[in-house]
């Protein structure tokens, strides 16, 4: 998993970083080495807005991207409700692809071709000879 880590409006210090990274890094075990997943963090400048850190991350798979947005009072509580989401969704995705594989190869079983008498091949009649 390629993790990108960015700050809409501002800068995020390198403490918020590393703790995303390291709890992020627990989407690694469920997704492919290559998937990349972008972290925007971004902060509401209004103090009547009590929850004004704001975790939005895109999983980028081969299928639909996985999209999650969350907020809190701080950018940690942000990215531990994010993974929350996250980790449902990404668990779903691969329930999907997984189930859906096994029913699409229950559901077309190759069919033998029909057996037809050689005798029959040939208008119907046997011959005599």
């Amino acid at each position: 998993m390629r993790l990108q880590v960015t700050a809409r409006h501002g800068h995020v210090n390198d403490s918020v970083r590393s703790y995303a990274e390291q709890k992020l890094s627990k989407l690694d075990r469920r997704l492919h080495d290559l998937t990349l997943v972008e972290l925007t963090l971004s902060r509401e400048h209004n103090p009547a807005i009590a929850d004004d850190h704001q975790a939005e991350a895109i999983v980028y798979t081969k299928g639909p991207n996985i999209v999650a947005r969350e907020s809190a009072p701080t950018y940690e509580a942000a990215i531990d409700r994010l993974l929350d989401k996250l980790e449902r969704q990404v668990e779903r995705y691969r329930d999907k692809r997984t189930h859906e594989m096994r029913r699409r190869a229950s559901h077309h079983h190759p069919v033998a071709p029909p057996v037809v008498d050689a005798s029959l091949q040939h208008g119907g009649e046997e011959s005599a000879a």
